[in-house]
């Protein structure tokens, strides 16, 4: 418990967390239904469930106290970075041994389980805007007609709110007294919720010990503003009907001779089939714990007592309560009710009440509720569990990208000496490593290749004790799985160690085994890159060493490539200094040679070099230490290098024990092809596997724009944000688990693991991240976390996240599970992930249950400041500026550009900054999207007598909302903010065209001083350092004009959605000119949708946007 002063109030505190707001609001009807961002867990130390009694005791709820908002973040140990180089040190902890045991507390799992616990009271704090926090003991009169508090200086008949004043229940810090408020930082968004009560809508401000307490307050009232005093009676009557019958029916089928009871074996067997998560024995200790409670004789199931055990151990404290957010307070969803959730909260587009009903067909597992079109709380969380609420957005499994690209415009899924099954220095060779590597989309295997016995060339790594296996077996192997996990083209990475009698035998082998499959089309000199992997498919190109074009011998010398002897000195080496190699040479064939046509092995020498020299099918291999040296010095030239030219990265020498490096650093700076030992698992293969799932796992990821285009500035170790792109905030909560296995190697006996879980952010320096939740003490079954993070996201093309449970009770192993994701496949709304073993395989019915929300950065300030909805005033603006190049005619040119892009910062902020506004008015945070904004605004919209005291004027393309008589105060502000909303999207809509064309005119106008920059430069007497200078602000200056047309572009296609998004929410609403309100009007709602055609789709030539921002 925190500490309190004297009077009451809470002293500043320090939790180290940024929190994600909720979007959420009150309601009665459809339109009315609550817009969340996850504020839904409850423990099973709570409350008891089912009857109207005081289901626990203060003690009960002192013991989940805590500090405002606090997750235990003070007792958190802080783990190393993993990030960088995958180990993790542990704190010093006692070991110990943990023994399984089952809690008997009962959940919250209905309203009634809800007012029971308010009847019996809370302790939560009361939240004042002069920055005081007072400590209260809130509880619900007897009668349910008034909401009382104490102590208090004010009479005991006015410390108390009546139900009937009450007009909303907002969740999260979400009014001007919790904005305002010093602590605002520290108070938990997922704690926090707001009473707004009165004729002039005045807030009681209420922060919660847990998210738990939180979630039975928000829902027991917003029950009571529905049904009244007929509260208790709505649900007992409609409570858990429809689960009732359908469970019934089960028990009916299963009771085959009609006896009215089962074996307590058939029971747990039925129980187990309805939720296969479950483990036997906690089932069956259930049903002997009620047996026991009843004292009764004999093991034998009836089918309340089936029912009852099904209730306990299946219904999910979490998800109810976000059922009930959107049940419009019935224990169903209609039609329109998921309808509502499926486009508001899971982003789902162009959703009707058909698609709903075919949800409900699906998932609904009651006859009653498929007759009826209802979907009941078992059907809901069937559907949040299933394929479709997947975090891996589903458009993201087949090819998604472009790729016409050239080769070097990818990035390639690559394996190091992929033979090698185990260690590099003695581990055993198989054919495996490459069937293993194939078939999981890896488009890029080595073969290091030696002299054999009986004329037959052998693969291992050499100068070590590897085993061997046969070259030939190795080709028909490739040959049998080269394209069965994708299309595209296979690299053989040839290092050709034999004399030339047995690299005839290569040859014969690989011409006889892959035949035209390899590519043998010379390239073109007047091509500048190489051929894309569309124009590739089916084909395997060879990388070696290949003689020179005027070689007309059947044999010439070359250079001889040879990791394996590096390896070796390596290892007799002492010193850590590193040691130069000399080249060797060798012999080789033309045939052999003249298999190798796209892929040239050449040696590096450095970046002018290459960029003087290199050709565009020559290849460059770099050493893992190399490759670092050159990221680290070189960063800019890094990149430019890979922008043309391939570049293939292989593990340090001193990796003996096939550990991995992180391709994350490599990635960065644009390499392509980053081997891998796909042979040992862990965070760095969980990187490389969960990056190229990407596109379908075919083998190439396209790189990102910044690091493709000719003319573009990119710094592979920036730590800030990333010119021209538009930083993204990803909003994380991670709300519960389902069925977390003990870890494999743990010594501790028993099954019983106390879980925590981490959200790590991998990309450039900018973006690495990490954040952890708190630990819930034994219960791997169904622990709640209930904890939101945020992180902000420079490069969100280059980013993943990784999330990880661990076992905070472990003896030897801690790992529990890992999901690595791609930013860019993450869905939006409430997901289930599917945690994945140390290998890579699924853990059968282990989940995460997390909500996701990515919003844009509205204005400036500091991320830990009111997240994202810091507004910038013009004065404190920052505009975008062009460098100086200190050549006259080409400053000039950019000069011309300082205007526009000044107009098109101003458009967009004032837009961004005016949505912020309406979106405080309305009770929500800036993660919450307009559609969400009308719905939670519209029971204030709504007069006692159900007529509307404002409509939406959806007639023009930009609508307006129209006052139908006298209005208080705060809806007079709406009205206003409204208006501001639109008047900011007018503008932009209406002067992008010419602002965005005015860039794009400079930026055609600098470009064609590309091509002669350099010697424009030295005619205004640049050299060296200034020269280099200035080709680095050229570069700078496009960049920038390129980034702030597309975001320009980006904020049109917003504003378009966003009043897409107002037309639809007034219409589901019932509050558009013409629309009935309460009531359906099929006609009056296609005209309106209709009138979107007006909206204009495009405003110039260009083409448009495929991704939307929210």
């Amino acid at each position: 418990m925190a500490e309190f002063g004297e009077d009451g109030s809470l002293p500043p505190l320090n939790l180290g967390e940024t929190a994600v707001p909720s979007d959420e609001a009150a309601g009665k009807t459809h339109c009315e239904v609550s817009v969340l961002n996850g504020d839904c867990g409850i423990s099973e130390n709570m409350v008891g469930s089912g009857s109207f009694v005081a289901p626990c005791s203060q003690t009960t709820v002192e013991t989940a106290n805590t500090s405002v908002g606090s997750d235990a973040k003070s007792e958190i140990p802080r783990r190393s970075s993993i990030i960088k180089d995958g180990s993790r040190q542990r704190k010093e902890r006692k070991k110990t041994v943990s023994f399984s045991s089952m809690p008997t507390e009962k959940k919250i799992s209905s309203a009634s389980d809800c007012i029971s616990a308010m009847v019996d009271g809370s302790e939560l704090k009361k939240v004042r805007s002069n920055s005081r926090v007072y400590h209260r003991y809130f509880l619900l009169d007897a009668d349910m007609q008034s909401l009382r508090w104490e102590p208090s200086k004010k009479e005991s008949e006015k410390a108390k709110i009546d139900v009937k004043s009450i007009k909303e229940v907002r969740t999260g810090k979400n009014t001007d007294t919790f904005r305002t408020n010093g602590s605002y930082d520290q108070i938990s968004e997922d704690c926090a919720f707001s009473v707004i009560f009165g004729e002039n809508y005045e807030s009681l401000d209420l922060v919660a010990n847990t998210a738990d307490v939180a979630n039975i307050w928000i829902t027991g009232l917003r029950y009571l503003i529905s049904y009244g005093k007929h509260t208790l009676n709505m649900i007992e009557s409609s409570q858990n009907n429809m689960r009732s019958s359908w469970l019934g029916e089960l028990f009916d089928e299963a009771d085959s001779n009609n006896s009215k009871q089962i074996t307590i074996c058939a029971a747990v067997q039925l129980v187990k089939k309805l939720n296969p998560g479950l483990k036997n024995v906690k089932i069956e200790l259930k049903f002997k714990e009620l047996h026991k409670a009843k004292d009764k004789v004999g093991s034998d199931v009836t089918k309340d007592e089936f029912i009852e055990v099904f209730h306990d151990l299946c219904t999910r404290p979490e998800i109810y309560f976000l059922f009930v957010q959107f049940s419009s307070n019935k224990e169903f969803l209609d039609t329109k009710d998921l309808m509502i959730f499926l486009e508001a909260e899971q982003g789902m587009a162009q959703v009707s009440e058909d698609t709903s009903l075919e949800v409900i067909q699906k998932y609904e597992p009651s006859k009653e509720g498929q007759l009826k079109g209802w979907l009941s709380l078992d059907g809901f969380t069937n559907y949040l569990m299933s394929p479709e609420c997947h975090i891996f957005d589903p458009e993201h499994k087949t090819v998604c990208q472009d790729m016409n690209q050239p080769l070097s415009h990818y990035y390639i899924n690559a394996s190091h000496n992929t033979y090698l099954i185990e260690d590099q220095f003695r581990g055993p060779s198989d054919v495996t490593g490459y069937i293993r590597a194939l078939k999981m989309g890896c488009r890029s295997v080595e073969l290091d290749v030696w002299d054999g016995p009986d004329n037959e060339p052998v693969i291992y790594t050499g100068h070590t004790m590897t085993s061997q296996i046969v070259f030939r077996g190795v080709i028909d192997v490739i040959n049998k799985y080269a394209f069965v996990a994708s299309e595209f083209p296979l690299i053989l990475c040839l290092e050709n160690h034999c004399s030339l009698k047995q690299q005839r035998v290569m040859f014969q082998h690989l011409k006889k085994i892959l035949g035209d499959k390899i590519t043998l089309d010379t390239p073109k000199p007047e091509d500048c890159y190489l051929p894309s992997p569309s124009e590739l498919k089916g084909k395997i190109l060879l990388k070696g060493k290949k003689l020179s074009t005027n070689c007309t011998a059947s044999e010439g010398e070359v250079t001889d490539e040879d990791e394996g002897a590096e390896m070796s000195q390596r290892m007799s080496i002492e010193s850590t200094e590193q040691q130069t190699l000399a080249p060797k040479k060798f012999q080789l064939s033309k045939d052999l040679s003249d298999l190798v046509t796209l892929c040239k092995s050449v040696e590096f020498k450095d970046f002018p070099t290459s960029f003087q020299s290199q050709k565009h099918w020559e290849l460059c291999s770099f050493n893992e230490v190399f490759a670092s040296r050159c990221a680290s010095d070189f960063p800019g030239d890094f990149v430019n290098y890979n922008k043309k030219f391939l570049a293939r990265v292989y593990p340090s020498p001193m990796r003996i024990d096939s550990s991995n490096m992180n391709p994350q650093d490599f990635w960065k700076c644009g390499c392509q092809i980053v081997a891998m030992n796909y042979q040992t698992p862990g965070l760095m293969m969980d990187l490389n596997i969960g990056w190229f799932r990407q596109n379908g796992n075919c083998g190439y990821v396209l790189r990102p724009a910044i690091m493709r285009e000719h003319v573009s500035y990119f710094s592979a170790n920036t730590k800030d944000s990333v010119p021209g792109v538009s930083p993204q905030l990803l909003h994380i909560k991670i709300i519960s688990g389902q069925n977390f296995p003990k870890p494999k190697g743990s010594g501790a006996k028993g099954d019983v693991v106390d879980p925590y879980v981490y959200v790590e952010i991998h990309g450039i320096p900018a973006d690495c991240a990490e954040q952890r939740t708190k630990t819930v003490n034994q219960n791997g079954d169904n622990p709640l976390f209930d904890e939101s993070f945020e992180f902000q996201i420079n490069l969100p093309e280059l980013a993943m996240v990784r999330f990880v449970v661990l076992d905070d009770d472990y003896i030897g192993d801690e790992f529990i599970g890992q999901y690595t994701i791609p930013f860019e496949c993450l869905q939006p709304g409430f997901r289930h992930i599917p945690l994945q073993s140390l290998t890579g395989e699924v853990l059968p019915h282990t989940l995460l249950f997390v909500h996701v929300a990515i919003t844009n950065r509205r204005g400036g300030g500091k991320p830990h400041k009111r997240g994202l909805s810091v507004r910038k005033g013009k004065r404190s603006r920052e505009y975008a500026s062009m460098r100086v190049l200190l050549i006259k005619a080409v400053d000039d040119v950019f000069k011309t550009a300082l205007l526009p892009l000044k107009e098109a910062t101003d458009f967009r902020e004032n837009m961004q900054n005016a949505i912020v506004s309406f979106k405080e008015l309305c009770g929500l945070s800036a993660v919450a999207n307009l559609k969400q904004c009308i719905l939670a605004l519209s029971p204030r919209l709504t007069g006692p007598d159900n007529s509307p005291l404002l409509v939406f004027n959806l007639t023009d393309q930009y609508p307006t909302l129209e006052p139908q008589g006298l209005l208080p105060e705060v809806l007079k502000k709406v009205i206003t903010t409204h208006d501001t909303v639109i008047q900011t999207s007018k503008a932009l809509l209406e002067n992008y065209e010419g602002v965005y064309e005015r860039i794009q005119q400079t930026q055609k106008a600098a470009m064609e001083f590309h091509e002669n920059l350099h010697d424009l430069a030295v005619k205004e007497g640049l050299k060296g350092r200034k020269l280099h200078k200035a080709v680095e602000s050229f570069t700078w200056n496009i960049t920038i004009l390129k980034g702030q047309a597309d975001l320009l572009k980006r904020a049109r296609s917003e504003v378009q959605e966003n009043l897409k998004q107002i037309h639809y929410a007034a219409l589901t609403c019932n509050l558009s000119k013409g629309g009935a309100v309460g009531g359906s009007s099929g006609s009056s709602e296609s005209r309106s949708r209709r009138s979107l055609e007006a909206i204009p789709e495009k405003a110039s030539g260009e083409d448009e946007l495929t991704d939307e921002d929210n």
